[in-house]
């Protein structure tokens, strides 16, 4: 098996069909996380926990290089062999899911974590690109019942919805509730369709607030100081704002930004900040255009092919992708209300890092050449 998978010839065919853009684009993100990861928490590490200056950056140093061997090898497998391990990866995922209210670690309120020894695994990360891929399939694979298909989708995604609630975790929810939409959507579902949906989960989601203000008050409160800030605790956007804005366009240099100092969390929830406080606007305008220019190449690619699942699926992963900078930037730039989004590939976290190279092996996987050779 081995023997198999270092085949020189197969290695050669690997590094001729992989999409190489996109494969320096994943890579460039790796690098500017382990690279921000080393300014950001180094004083935190440091001078606020007593502990030595590289412990968070050789930790997210190791985590990196984990992923970026977890996105190589997902690339390299065949398609037919990843496609067999979708629903099986899936499962488990959700059943570490299942888990978490019961022996999850909770910290600051919410449970969301599984306590693996060596790191604290969050399991939606592990779930997100797989239920991407697991509703492609679904929705190609019942092609004279496509509206059971949609409402077997929908049904799996109200489950996860429930589950990370409880936890509790929105910000999580909204993303893959976007991305679900976003997956019918370019799958040809009827507009009435969406907008059905989209009520009944409106409906849901106001539903829940009004029969469990204890468990579910807080994102009330979220979002009346979002369009009030008079009326709640505003800190940590406020802070955000201001780095920002002292940031400018160049930035006040390595190191020299207090934001890491002042909010919690800021290396995991506010990297785009820390970035722009300490390196300028124009550091993180190249980061979001690199996001940019990767959905630009799967799009790109999507164009090519002729397997609609594949196609479902690419674009599926695409909007993950995009949704989740974006959300991570709208709350920092205080369009969004604050939810607790990590920025992929850069943010401070094993469980965001190795979510986000499963999602790029992935993505490199289907983007290859094989569709001309017949893999």
């Amino acid at each position: 098996m081995l023997k198999n998978l270092i085949n020189p010839d197969r290695l050669n065919d690997y590094w001729r069909n992989i999409d190489k853009n996109i494969l320096f684009s994943f890579l460039v993100l790796f690098f500017l996380g382990v690279f921000f990861s080393f300014s950001s928490t180094s004083s935190l590490a440091g001078e606020r926990l007593n502990k030595d200056f590289y412990h968070y950056f050789s930790r997210h140093f190791l985590f990196a290089l984990l992923s970026m061997f977890i996105m190589f090898l997902i690339s390299y497998l065949k398609i037919s062999f990843l496609q067999k391990t979708i629903l099986p990866i899936f499962l488990v995922s959700l059943i570490l899911l299942i888990l978490v209210p019961f022996v999850g670690v909770e910290i600051k309120g919410a449970k969301r974590w599984l306590d693996l020894i060596f790191f604290r695994l969050q399991p939606i990360e592990i779930i997100k690109p797989f239920f991407v891929l697991l509703t492609a399939s679904l929705i190609c694979k019942n092609k004279d019942r496509s509206n059971y298909s949609y409402f077997l989708s929908l049904i799996l995604l109200s489950f996860i919805i429930i589950l990370l609630l409880n936890q509790p975790d929105v910000g999580q929810s909204i993303l893959l509730i976007t991305t679900w939409i976003s997956i019918v959507f370019i799958s040809g579902i009827k507009i009435s369709y969406i907008l059905l949906i989209f009520g009944f989960l409106l409906l849901f989601g106001i539903a829940l607030l009004t029969a469990f203000p204890e468990k579910f008050g807080y994102i009330t409160l979220r979002l009346n100081t979002f369009f009030d800030p008079s009326k709640g605790d505003s800190f940590q956007t406020d802070k955000a704002l201001a780095a920002i804005k002292l940031g400018g366009l160049k930035g006040q240099g390595m190191g020299e930004g207090i934001l890491k100092e002042s909010v919690p969390e800021a290396h995991t929830d506010y990297i785009i900040a820390v970035i722009t406080e300490e390196y300028g606007s124009i550091i993180s305008i190249l980061v979001v255009t690199i996001f940019l220019y990767i959905s630009y190449k799967i799009i790109k690619n999507c164009i090519k092919i002729n397997d609609k699942n594949l196609k479902i699926s690419l674009c599926g992963l695409s909007s993950l992708l995009i949704f989740q900078t974006f959300i991570h930037i709208g709350v920092n730039t205080s369009l969004l209300p604050t939810t607790g989004m990590t920025l992929p590939f850069l943010s401070y976290g094993g469980s965001s890092l190795i979510g986000s190279a499963i999602l790029a092996g992935v993505i490199l996987n289907f983007t290859k050449n094989r569709f001309k050779n017949n893999e």
